[in-house]
């Protein structure tokens, strides 16, 4: 196995474990995360929406993952995340394609794609599948995200957790 290969298998292994410090040690400091939810985040936001969407998955949070394939530069994965969401609680299951950057054995981008208007019409229903295609919708969703990751920031800083 290549060690990126490794490197990949170990961050989904400790998102399956609901390990965010596992999953955020596979990445370098100044890592470039994006997917069409949060949009595109850096250093320690990205670190923090892990721990983030593993806090509020709780127990209902499963992850599957497979077919890791990585060379000394790139790699890739798919993977799938079921877990509920919001107030109401929707079941979600979101099929994600992952790729992945690698510099000095740490993980320096991570893009992960999947079907955004499949996600909506999951986690918002109705309001999902009238709008989720549309661009009002992602950047409706960029922004609430962006706003719950920084309340999030802001609790951790009073709880003095270091990212």
């Amino acid at each position: 196995m290549h060690p990126n290969e490794k490197l990949i298998t170990d961050f989904y292994l400790a998102f399956k474990n609901h390990d965010p410090q596992g999953m955020t040690a596979c990445y370098a400091k100044n890592i470039i995360f994006e997917d069409p939810a949060f949009g595109k985040i850096q250093g320690k936001r990205a670190f923090a929406m892990w721990y983030m969407l593993i806090e509020r998955g709780g127990d209902a949070l499963q992850i599957d993952f497979s077919e890791v394939q990585a060379n000394d530069y790139n790699g890739s994965a798919k993977w799938t995340a079921t877990y509920t969401y919001g107030p109401q609680k929707r079941k979600v299951v979101n099929h994600v394609v992952g790729t992945f950057s690698f510099q000095n054995g740490k993980i320096v981008q991570h893009t992960d794609h999947f079907d955004l208007w499949r996600w909506s019409q999951q986690a918002l229903g109705f309001k999902g599948y009238l709008l989720g295609w549309t661009r009002f919708m992602k950047l409706k969703i960029q922004q609430n995200t962006s706003k719950a990751l920084s309340s999030y920031l802001h609790k951790m800083k009073s709880f003095d957790v270091a990212f």
